[in-house]
């Protein structure tokens, strides 16, 4: 498959999960800034959309206040930032137009008719069901992989599909609980209070794990269950075992050998994960674990684009 190929499947199932993951944050920072009331904790909860995509800086030298109307407007359809929902969208399509012969009909009327739809919106609709928004934004990724997993042949061309979306769907899982124990939480004596079962069935919420945090450990919400669901459980499909453990397979499959750098990269991010133990992870820090997971899976993504994205030498090239 040729490189350039290669790169534009994988960078449209990354922003077809960033779109996704996108909505999800905004979603429950709407939802517990209208239920908990506490002072400064709705307001608190506006930036973790903006640390969580590192656009602070960005919106603020673009808006006013961090505010419920501002971010959702900056986050959503705000074609001007980069990491928003509708500028999201927008890459996914032409990721897909450059590959169009290697989608099925399916997955390509999925894409176009999301682009096209979501033109449509305003941020009067936006800010008047700003869930409703939200959860047409995920029911539409859903779609996307639906179709993909039932349409498309299982070649490469998946793979690359899939390599993209587990590497950016771990990036996700790692930040949005990283800022949330880090700056949603501004104090140890905040835990145990009402606003720490709000914030933690944030993170739950907005990786859609509450439910399964119920039935794995049927009991109160804890930081450290939490984590240690969201870090370390295989089962849980927006985990990040779970999720390297889909991007160690894929690039074993895709691998140009068995020594390859890429490779090796990936299994020991995996391995650091699958030995590893939540009390650990605590003593050392959670922060410090997860800025180092971070480092290092960004890290394995400068590999995978050197690996099979950079187009090869030519012998002119090679010989001057």
């Amino acid at each position: 498959m040729l490189s350039r190929t290669a790169s534009n499947l994988y960078w449209l199932a990354r922003f077809i999960e960033r779109a996704e993951n996108t909505a999800r944050v905004l979603d429950v920072a709407y939802r517990v800034s209208l239920v908990n009331k506490e002072p400064g904790v709705a307001e608190r909860e506006w930036f973790a959309p903006l640390n969580i995509t590192g656009t602070l800086f960005p919106f603020q030298g673009n808006y006013s206040v961090v505010c419920a109307e501002q971010v959702l407007s900056f986050m959503a359809l705000d074609r001007d930032n980069p990491a928003s929902i509708i500028a999201c969208a927008h890459q996914a399509r032409e990721n897909a137009r450059a590959v169009r012969v290697h989608l099925t009909t399916e997955m390509w009327e999925v894409i176009n008719g999301t682009w096209l739809e979501l033109q449509r919106f305003s941020e009067q609709q936006l800010h008047a069901h700003p869930s409703t928004f939200f959860d047409w934004v995920k029911e539409r990724s859903h779609l996307f992989r639906g179709v993909t997993r039932g349409t498309m042949h299982r070649s490469e061309a998946a793979q690359f599909l899939r390599l993209g979306s587990f590497l950016e769907r771990a990036d996700n899982t790692a930040r949005i609980l990283d800022v949330k124990y880090h700056i949603l939480l501004p104090s140890l004596g905040d835990v145990g209070r009402a606003v720490d079962y709000y914030q933690w069935s944030a993170v739950l919420r907005s990786v859609s794990a509450f439910e399964t945090y119920k039935r794995v450990y049927r009991d109160v919400i804890s930081p450290i269950k939490v984590a240690e669901l969201l870090l370390l459980n295989e089962d849980f499909p927006r985990s990040l075992q779970a999720c390297l453990h889909d991007v160690y397979e894929i690039i074993e499959d895709l691998a140009p050998h068995p020594r390859a750098e890429v490779l090796r990269l990936a299994g020991e991010i995996y391995s650091r994960l699958r030995f590893a133990r939540i009390d650990a992870v605590f003593e050392a820090g959670l922060h410090e674990y997860l800025t180092d997971f971070l480092r290092r899976i960004n890290g394995l993504a400068g590999e995978i684009h050197d690996t099979y994205f950079r187009p090869p030498l030519t012998a002119d090239a090679d010989t001057a």
